[in-house]
């Protein structure tokens, strides 16, 4: 099995950092727009769409700044390490402009497809947030 590569993409997002922060670490902010509805239990999430489940751990977060999740995976797949993503919050020190920095990984071949799913739900949180 080929190893996941590692991409980032940065979404210039007019929102306050501390307003952006709200939707990407808590339970009701994320199921605004990434996912029909989030549960969490400490650092424990479940990410619900319409028919599947995916659980993932908090791994760290900082405050109005970034948080990081790792997906729970089959036991099968533990040896995968890079099953991580990471919504880091960017602003320009000069210009003050707000970006969302996505850290994700893909297997090779999944990578574009990737990053439109991500360009999708940033649509949806710029609607949200109405910065669309």
């Amino acid at each position: 099995m080929d190893d996941k590569i590692k991409f980032e993409i940065e979404f210039p997002i007019q929102s306050s950092p501390q307003l952006l922060y709200q939707y990407i670490s808590t339970p009701s902010g994320l199921s605004e727009w990434f996912s029909d509805n989030v549960n969490s239990r400490g650092e424990l999430f479940t990410f619900i769409w319409d028919d599947s489940e995916e659980q993932a751990k908090l791994l760290s977060k900082k405050s109005g700044e970034r948080v990081k999740f790792k997906w729970l995976v089959e036991e099968e797949e533990e040896e995968e390490l890079s099953t991580y993503f990471e919504l880091r919050i960017q602003v320009d020190e000069i210009t003050k402009d707000v970006s969302l920095m996505v850290v994700d990984f893909a297997y090779e071949d999944e990578v574009d497809e990737s990053k439109m799913l991500w360009e999708n739900q940033i649509s949806n949180l710029k609607q949200v947030l109405g910065s669309a």
